[in-house]
């Protein structure tokens, strides 16, 4: 039995018995308390402690054993329930589950670490004004909250800084100051631009795709947004447009370079697509600045785009990285960030800028959404809608990624999911569908991709459904344009919008560069390029393959703030 088996072996165990609550692969039991001794010191163990917070009496015996605190006992008594893994599993203190023993590195550990908290809400002012008090009464200005740098002797300073806590958060939705075409929010995220009655506002669907672009999922985009067919237009005239979120590794630049010829949007997915969850949540701005504005610049040179269009972010695995990853963004002139995605909810939310605090709860991966102010559109992700039967009132959660939704299996449950996701949005408040995918999904099924091209022509009959890219999107918010009007929106048929583009490829032969880099020793790694073939496969430390500086920290500023110094001039009349 594989390790991956036996681990599914364990889940079924623990999922087969009849249990109150199973976190992960635990099966709980309860301990009943001897004596009122025992009792005052459950008290003691639980003051201030979340009921949903599992931790050891003991660091003797094999690791499988801990409790959590459980107030649904007799007369409000508190009670400790206990949990025991599976045999050959031991319990993850950091991370509130069972998994391999050989990998749970804390059996020396009762509980998670405690961090010290601020005391930010007192019934009279403590400390002076414009001065807020540590969890240790230590008081310091208001301005050192939540700034990186712990200023507070307990480090309690930066231990509140989610959305709802940052004392320094960006200030509620304020309809008065924030106008269009520089900033747009709305109390709940669900207001149409402009003001607009929703019969007259156009349903925008996005098409995005994540990661490398190469031999392997060319067909597909070809195939997809075939604008030689009159069926693949928008009622504009124009063909259909999709966003590309390009990973560097394995990426063919000459192929990139065609989908900017034809005017899909590339944006940006990372340059090394680390496989470290944690390095996009915890990254540092140098590391955000280095894989996003070094990929940017990798794209621009080997894939020949030159006109700044390359202004969007998606993050790995959709792990936000908080107010560093939107400070690096505002500095290097990203306009939009498309990582963060909103719970299913009755009526979808329409992208904003984030000048002012986020519309909805931070959803997702780690949840380290920003809490500051920032000059940046997001472009949300509002979970899909993937019951089977949406008459049947069945308790599924969302998915903001196409392929995220398990339980499509079949070429007629996407076909059913496309549509009422599409009659979701239209019916509401026609804020933008997206429809975001690995190729490798649709790839995975024909029926897939062809349910998909299905659509696509059945939604282009109409004369009210456009597909944009995330680009045209903001275009048409920052300019709410009533949809009797859209034929002749002059933003997406200026000389920069590529309406309808035809004609042959730039170059119909690449070149297939093998190259070596001292980051990645060993490997040979063939970049795919229409340009002069670079020294080096460029990297982290290298974006531009001519050799890399040991100084990166000190440099790297310079190196990507000099590429970026015609963004703000090309897009400012359209993208503020």
């Amino acid at each position: 039995m594989t390790g991956k088996a036996a681990l599914a072996v364990a889940l079924l165990m623990c999922l087969s018995q009849v249990i109150d609550n199973c976190n992960g692969f635990v099966t709980p039991r309860e301990k009943r308390q001897a004596d009122e001794g025992d009792e005052q010191s459950v008290d003691e163990l639980c003051k201030n402690r979340p009921a949903d917070e599992y931790f050891r009496l003991s660091t003797e015996g094999d690791c499988r054993d801990v409790v959590r605190c459980d107030q649904a006992g007799e007369n409000g008594i508190t009670r400790l329930a206990g949990v025991r893994c599976p045999q050959g599993l031991a319990f993850d203190i950091d991370r509130q589950t069972c998994d391999w023993k050989t990998r749970v590195k804390n059996c020396d550990k009762l509980d998670k670490p405690r961090k010290a908290l601020p005391n930010l809400k007192t019934d009279e002012p403590i400390c002076p004004k414009d001065h807020l008090q540590c969890g240790n009464s230590e008081c310091i200005s208001r301005d050192l909250f939540c700034n990186d740098r712990p200023d507070c002797k307990d480090e309690s300073d930066e231990n509140a800084c989610s959305v709802e806590t940052d004392p320094n958060r960006a200030p509620d939705c304020d309809p008065n100051q924030c106008v269009l075409p520089d900033c747009f929010c709305s109390a709940d995220g669900t207001r149409i631009p402009g003001g607009l009655e929703p019969s007259q506002v156009p349903q925008l669907i996005t098409i995005t795709f994540n990661g490398a672009v190469n031999v392997d999922n060319m067909d597909l985009y070809e195939e997809i947004f075939n604008n030689s067919l009159p069926n693949r237009m928008n009622p504009n005239g124009c063909s259909i447009k999709g966003t590309f979120f390009v990973s560097h590794k394995y990426s063919n630049y000459a192929f990139i370079q065609e989908l900017h010829r034809k005017g899909h949007e590339i944006a940006v997915f990372s340059l090394t697509h680390k496989d470290d969850p944690k390095y996009w949540t915890g990254g540092s701005y140098d590391d955000w600045l280095a894989e996003m504005a070094g990929a940017r610049l990798i794209t621009e040179r080997f894939a020949n785009i030159s006109d700044g269009s390359i202004v969007g972010i998606r993050a790995p695995y959709l792990r936000v990285g908080g107010n560093k990853q939107f400070q690096m963004m505002e500095h290097q002139f990203f306009v939009y960030d498309a990582s963060i995605t909103a719970s299913l909810g009755r009526v979808p939310i329409w992208p904003y800028t984030l000048f002012f605090r986020m519309p909805h709860k931070c959803n997702g991966n780690a949840q380290n959404c920003p809490s500051r102010s920032h000059p940046v559109w997001e472009m949300v992700m509002n979970e899909l809608d993937r019951r089977d039967d949406p008459t049947f009132d069945e308790s599924l959660p969302g998915c903001h990624m196409v392929d995220s939704c398990s339980n499509i299996q079949t070429g007629e449950q996407f076909g059913r999911l496309l549509r009422h996701n599409f009659n979701r949005h239209f019916s509401t408040n026609r804020a933008p569908l997206g429809l975001h995918f690995h190729a490798s999904w649709l790839k995975s099924k024909r029926e897939f991709k062809d349910e998909l091209i299905k659509f696509i022509e059945e939604m282009l009959k109409r004369n009210d459904v456009y597909f944009v890219n995330m680009l045209q999107v903001i275009q048409w918010m920052q300019t709410p344009t009533e949809l009797d009007n859209m034929r002749d929106f002059t933003e997406w048929k200026d000389e920069n919008s590529k309406c309808d583009v035809k004609g042959q490829p730039f170059c119909s032969l690449s070149n297939p560069c093998p190259l070596t880099t001292r980051e990645l020793p060993g490997e040979t790694i063939r970049l795919f390029t229409c340009m002069e073939c670079p020294n080096y496969y460029p990297w982290i430390l290298d974006p531009t393959g001519d050799g890399f500086s040991t100084r990166r920290k000190r440099n790297i500023h310079l190196n990507f703030k000099n590429k970026n110094h015609y963004i703000r001039s090309q897009f400012k009349s359209n993208v503020r």
